[in-house]
């Protein structure tokens, strides 16, 4: 069972982080350090520090987290700031099936963080909404309708990503292992779509876009492997 305590930190530190506002902005990425496992006893305040954990910006006010300072989990807000190109009609296809990856990353995520005591979900699913913001953005900046716009948690509306995301949380809901499994195998299937997806392409902010996004899911992969090892 998960310790109040632990889940007071998670809801000072989302809190901090926040989670609206982003414009066409990569997803924040972190260190792998963001999501090793602290003593309880460094779950403190840290006034006038970096708040750790997944976020936009660095901002130095007060926030609480599990460590302090530097550590890792800091990572700037990153724009795609390189200009808007040309999709052809397949590359606008899977610009919007990014979405549905990215949701599916961050529902799962999620439902396992609400199951298990390893914050590396929680933390990565916050992580994964920015990661979907951003898509979303994109989609918007090439006038392409979002697949996942007024989709509950957990649904989709292309059957073979619900069929993915219902197979992935049943093999998820056996055990801790199992989960952890799944959350790797979801980061590994994320980088294999980007890395397709950018064969081809010429539209720079796209590019950029794909570029931090499978930076973020190797960032994600390395953390879920750290604790799977543990």
């Amino acid at each position: 069972m998960k310790t109040n305590n632990r889940r007071a930190a998670m809801v000072v530190t989302v809190g901090a982080i926040g989670l609206t506002g982003i414009a066409i902005a990569a997803p924040a990425l972190a260190d792998d350090d963001t999501y090793r496992p602290r003593p309880a006893s460094t779950a403190t305040a840290n006034p006038g520090g970096y708040g750790m954990g997944i976020g936009q910006g660095m901002g130095s006010g007060s926030g609480f987290g599990f460590g302090f300072g530097f550590g890792g989990g800091m990572c700037g807000r990153l724009p795609v700031t390189a200009p808007q190109g040309t999709l052809t009609a397949a590359q606008k296809a899977t610009l919007a099936s990014m979405a549905q990856e990215e949701k599916l990353a961050q529902d799962l995520h999620g439902n396992l963080g609400a199951r298990y005591d390893a914050f590396v979900f929680e933390h990565i699913a916050v992580a994964e909404t920015q990661h979907l913001n951003a898509v979303r953005a994109m989609l918007q900046r090439y006038r392409i309708t979002d697949p996942t716009a007024g989709q509950a948690p957990g649904a989709f509306t292309d059957s073979t990503v619900q069929a993915t995301y219902d197979k992935l949380l049943a093999q998820g809901t056996r055990s801790r292992a199992a989960a952890l499994a799944v959350g790797q195998q979801v980061e590994r299937d994320d980088i294999a779509a980007l890395n397709a997806a950018a064969d081809g392409l010429t539209a720079p902010d796209v590019q950029q876009l794909y570029a931090r996004l499978s930076a973020g899911s190797q960032r994600h992969l390395a953390a879920f492997t750290h604790w799977a090892d543990r």
